[in-house]
């Protein structure tokens, strides 16, 4: 289990994709990367970097009289929380009809997505070489 709390929406998950991109960064160049294009004002990005930082995602030190901040967590590390939320939202309490629907749907969308999700499924139970 992650000890920090996923992000809560998509402004939060966009700050947190610029700092892991960035690396570090300050408030004011998150909110350049980020919160000026969105049409923010720069109080609205530093109360998104602080709730970053209060769910264990961020962390910040001092440097040259203001605050520098680093992903606390590591992209994948998220990425895999996230898609388990996902998956636990959308399949639901009975995932048999959520995962047939979904085999549907991808179908519809792209057939060759299809086999590469079966060979996917194959090559995570070990039996993906030669079928």
């Amino acid at each position: 289990m992650p000890n920090f709390r996923l992000p809560a929406d998509d402004l939060e998950y966009a700050v947190l994709c610029a700092l892991w991109e960035l690396r570090s960064a300050s408030v004011r160049d998150l909110h350049q990367r980020v919160g000026v294009p969105a049409g923010l004002v720069y109080t609205t990005t530093a109360k998104v970097v602080d709730r970053l930082r209060d769910k264990a995602l961020v962390e910040r030190r001092r440097e040259a009289g203001g605050f520098v901040y680093t992903p606390a967590a590591e992209r994948a590390t998220v990425e895999r929380a996230r898609a388990r939320q996902l998956l636990s939202r959308f399949l639901g309490p009975g995932p048999r009809p959520a995962v047939a629907a979904l085999v549907d749907a991808v179908d519809d969308v792209d057939p060759a997505l299809l086999e590469e999700l079966e060979r996917a499924i194959r090559d995570k139970k070990g039996g993906g070489h030669g079928a």
